[in-house]
This record gives C-alpha cells, sequence and structure tokens, in this order.
C-alpha cells in the first residue's frame, strides 16, 4: 500500500469542522477565533456564549455547516476605525479615536448604539456588535447588527466641547451611514445632547433630513418611550418569565444595579407592577433601602444621577435609614428577583452563587452581558429564570427600529401605542425563546434566545449565496 492510503484522515479543519463526522467542534473553533481576534477577550466571551448553544443546533443542520455560517456570522462585514480632532475650550487640539463595527447586515440596515467612554475599544464594540446581531433579529424587526463609538469621555466636558467633538465624530461617520444602510443610536456616555449634535452635523453635511440616527429628541423624530425602553423591556421580560410558571412580580423583593437611565426606569416599571425595589448601585457602591426605594426616592435619585451629576451615597442625605456600601455590588442583598442594569461582567460567579442560596429566583439582565460566563453556569444549574441581555434588554433598539418605521412614514405614534407595541415585541421574544429554549419542564432562555436569534440570520445569509 503506499502511504497516503495508510494515513489517518484529518480529523481537525483549521475551522473547526471535524471532516470525519461533519461536526463543528467547539474547542477547534474557539481556538481559531481567539487566534484571529487577540487580546479582544470579550469578543471571545460573547462569541462563546453564543457558540455553545448553537453549535449543537447547527450540527442537526447540514445546510449551515456547508455553507460555513457560523465562522462567516463571527466576521463583521467592516470595521471602521478613524481620529476625531477637536478643539477644547482652552484652545487646545484634542484627538480622540472613533469606530463604526458594521457586523451583519442580513436581515435589515446596520443597527446599534454608539458608546463615548475612555474604556471603549475595538474589541468591546465587536462583543456588542456581535450581541446585536441576535438581539435585533429576535426584535422581528428588520435590523442588522453594529455597535460604535469612540474613547472619547463626556463627563466633565462643557457643552460646547461635547458639541466640538460630536460634530468631528460625526463628519467622517456620516459617510458610512444612512436611513437604509446603517442606523446608529445612544448607548453608554451618548444621550439625547450628544445625539441631537450628531444629527444637526448630519443633516448640514448631507443636507437631508432622514431618520438616520435614533434617540433623536421628539421635535424632530424621536419616538415617545424611547428613553424608558431598555428598563421598561427588561421588566416586561422578566414578567413573561414569570407568567410562564403562574406568578407574577407584585411583592417581588428585587435588587437593582445600576443608576442610570436603564436602571431608573428597571425600577420605574418594578414599581408599577408591584414589586419592591431594594437596591441601586453605581461605580463607588451600592445603595441598599430595606423600607424600600418608592416613586419620590426614585425622582430624588434621577435628580442626583440626571441633573446633580452627583454620587449615589448623596441619597442618604435626605433618607438616613438607608445605608451605602463603597466598592461592593448588590448581589447579597436577599431577594426574590435581580436585575443586573449597570455594566459587562459585573455578576461573577460567586455573585451568582449568593442570590441563589438566598433565594433569589429569577435574573434579568438589563445590561449588556452583565453576567460572567461562570455566572450564567451557577443559574443553569440551579434551575432559576435567567434572561439574558439579547433578549430581555431589546426593549432599547426595538423602539429604535418603531422610530426608524415612524420616521419614514412621516408620523409620531403616541406614547400608550409605543409601550403596546413594547410589550407585544417582549412577549414575542419569550415566545421565540420557548421555541427554541424548552426542556424537560424548564427553559433555557440562554439557548432559547441564541437560537432563535441566530436561524432568521442565518437564513438571510444561506439565501444571499455566498457574499
Amino acid at each position: 500500500m503506499s502511504v497516503n492510503t495508510l494515513a489517518k484522515p484529518e480529523v481537525q479543519r483549521s475551522n473547526g469542522l471535524d471532516k470525519t463526522h461533519n461536526k463543528i467542534d467547539l474547542s477547534a473553533f474557539m481556538k481559531k477565533v481567539i487566534a484571529r481576534n487577540p487580546g479582544q477577550t470579550e469578543f471571545h466571551q460573547a462569541v462563546r456564549e453564543v457558540a455553545e448553544k448553537i453549535i449543537p443546533y447547527i450540527n442537526e443542520k447540514p445546510k449551515y455547516i456547508k455553507a460555513n455560517i457560523l465562522e462567516r456570522l463571527i466576521e463583521p462585514d467592516r470595521v471602521l476605525s478613524f481620529r476625531v480632532s477637536w478643539q477644547d475650550d482652552q484652545g487646545n487640539v484634542q484627538v480622540n479615536r472613533g469606530y463604526r463595527v458594521q457586523f451583519n447586515g442580513a436581515i435589515g440596515p446596520y443597527k446599534g448604539g454608539l458608546r463615548f467612554d475612555p474604556t471603549v475599544t475595538e474589541g468591546t464594540l465587536k462583543f456588542l456588535g456581535f450581541e446585536q446581531i441576535f438581539k435585533n433579529s429576535l426584535t422581528t424587526l428588520p435590523m442588522g447588527g453594529g455597535k460604535g463609538g469612540s474613547d472619547f469621555n463626556p463627563k466633565g466636558k462643557s457643552d460646547a466641547e461635547v458639541m466640538r467633538f460630536c460634530q468631528s465624530f460625526m463628519t467622517e461617520l456620516y459617510r458610512h451611514i444612512g436611513k437604509d444602510t446603517d442606523v446608529p443610536a445612544g448607548d453608554i456616555g451618548v444621550g439625547a445632547r450628544e445625539v441631537s449634535y450628531m444629527f444637526g452635523q448630519y443633516r448640514r453635511l448631507a443636507n437631508e433630513f432622514t431618520g438616520v440616527l435614533t434617540g433623536k429628541g421628539l421635535g424632530f423624530g424621536g419616538s415617545f418611550i424611547r428613553k424608558e425602553a431598555t428598563g421598561f423591556g427588561s421588566v416586561y421580560f422578566a414578567k413573561e418569565m414569570l407568567a410562564h410558571t403562574g406568578q407574577d412580580l407584585n411583592g417581588k423583593k428585587a435588587v437593582v444595579s445600576g443608576s442610570g437611565n436603564v436602571a431608573q426606569h428597571t425600577v420605574e416599571k418594578l414599581l408599577q407592577l408591584g414589586a419592591v425595589v431594594l437596591t441601586m448601585s453605581d461605580r463607588s457602591g451600592y445603595l441598599y433601602d430595606p423600607e424600600g426605594i418608592d416613586e419620590e426616592k426614585l425622582a430624588h435619585v434621577m435628580e442626583l444621577k440626571n441633573e446633580l451629576r452627583a454620587p449615589l451615597n448623596n441619597y442618604l442625605k435626605r433618607y438616613p435609614n438607608a445605608e451605602f456600601v463603597e466598592n461592593a455590588r448588590p448581589w447579597g442583598v436577599k431577594c426574590d428577583a435581580a436585575f443586573p442594569s449597570a455594566t459587562q461582567n459585573e455578576l461573577d460567579g460567586e455573585d451568582a452563587r449568593q442570590l441563589v442560596k438566598n433565594g433569589c429566583k429569577l435574573v434579568c439582565e438589563g445590561a449588556n452581558m452583565p453576567t460572567t460566563p461562570e455566572g450564567v453556569e451557577v443559574f443553569g444549574q440551579a434551575k432559576i429564570l435567567f434572561g439574558p441581555g439579547k433578549a430581555a434588554n431589546a426593549g432599547g433598539v426595538a423602539i429604535s427600529g418603531l422610530e426608524m418605521t415612524q420616521n419614514s412614514m412621516r408620523l409620531q405614534w403616541d406614547p400608550e401605542e409605543v409601550d403596546q407595541k413594547l410589550q407585544s415585541i417582549m412577549r414575542s421574544i419569550h415566545k421565540t425563546c420557548l421555541m427554541y429554549g424548552q426542556e424537560d419542564g424548564w427553559v433555557d432562555y440562554v439557548k432559547g434566545a441564541n437560537i432563535g436569534g441566530f436561524v432568521k440570520v442565518a437564513d438571510a445569509m444561506l439565501a444571499y449565496g455566498v457574499i
């Protein structure tokens, strides 16, 4: 016999495909992802969390393996990086870096927020843009996944400095976006002020008034409920999870992390549905009010954070029966439900074990990927209700999609109509999670959200052929 006849068949290809069995191997697949994207740990984490759930599904669907859909899906359509030069109030020229990751546009224009924060890197935005693909798909609206931003820090800057930065940022970005191409929105560090400055600059440069940005003011194309949507949507998703088990939020003790936009409106909706909210937090620690944070107290938190830009511990000056725990997170407080609504990887394995030990039965992510992989595993083993961010916090981008629709139709729906549409979308997302995630009387919402978001995008990619 020849040497070639005796040689063993090649088992692993570089893309993680086991040629012998025509299956994708998770370990080999992740090795390639890490090698091709060095140092981008958050992106690696996001890809692994998706791959672990969808590879078993893909391995039963030869059409996805043959077309190499998964490897194509983890590679962005394009990553844009550019210099942003601007002048501060002292006349000094400052330089920042701007990004836009247009990750996948198979089902619609790229859609995802812009984040202005010193921690912004290409890897961070790739993780967020990758998550956005599945989140946008789940909303049932025709939106692809994208994300962008800059390492610019708006905190401590004057309005004039923020305006000059936003105008410089948009002077480059405008040539890459459009109402049928890519529609950015706000995110951390990008609120109504920043969106308004950028939209004004886009209108000046492009000489057109179109819905190219969402999160605009109500007087020039914005939508009602947009500011509240992520927090409201997270609570609506929790409501659906509980309803599936014959429960509701009334009387449930809830801990919430964060004190920004998402956390504020999460608390607002929890109170409306009868829950008792015990905590909020910021970067310096967490606030615990054993008497509950009611509507009046929430209004004070909003004043502190939105107007005074003050640390959360100032709450104690008005409500001395509360306590503030410095440099800590609220996950040790006994509760029925937890709503991580601050930032990524804020809830780790030890936090998860403490929540389970204390009797927590539901965790609903208001932030993007706030739970570490170990934490997600703990919740899965305990079989508690766990709503992953790509499903639970899709309310924000859902209303952004509705804002795009309103802009295209040149109309504006009233708040009640928008809120009804938001609730309908969150119910639809929950149904999709049930369709793909039910297992022996328990629902794996992570699996359901990942597969449900994947199928729509993957089938569109198949239909287009190899592009």
